[in-house]
């Protein structure tokens, strides 16, 4: 049971924020390489490669982020009580015997 301080994001707000984050990271995407073409020959070498290779690296680094799980876990949350088990029950060890 969650106390309503620590209750989760509802899936579809979570679900939406992930979503406008990656469609972001994307459009940044889209203008490192619109900007690697068009500044090409008007900046130095380094910076297109710069944009160039920021365009090829977006992708992954939003696919992380937008895949990355809902639920963060908190160390105080305790979500099961550990029980220590008995020792086994003494007797002839054998099975089905008489």
């Amino acid at each position: 049971m969650h106390r309503i301080t620590s209750a989760p994001e509802p899936l579809a707000d979570d679900l939406a924020r992930r979503q406008r984050r990656y469609l972001w990271q994307m459009g940044i995407r889209v203008v490192c390489f619109l900007a690697a073409g068009l500044l090409w020959a008007h900046v130095p070498f380094a910076v297109s490669i710069a944009l160039v290779a920021a365009a090829v690296v977006l992708p992954y680094v939003a696919v992380l982020l937008a895949n990355a799980g809902r639920e963060r876990r908190v160390e105080g949350d305790v979500y099961m009580t550990p029980r220590e088990l008995g020792a086994a029950p003494r007797g002839g060890g054998e099975l089905g015997g008489s």
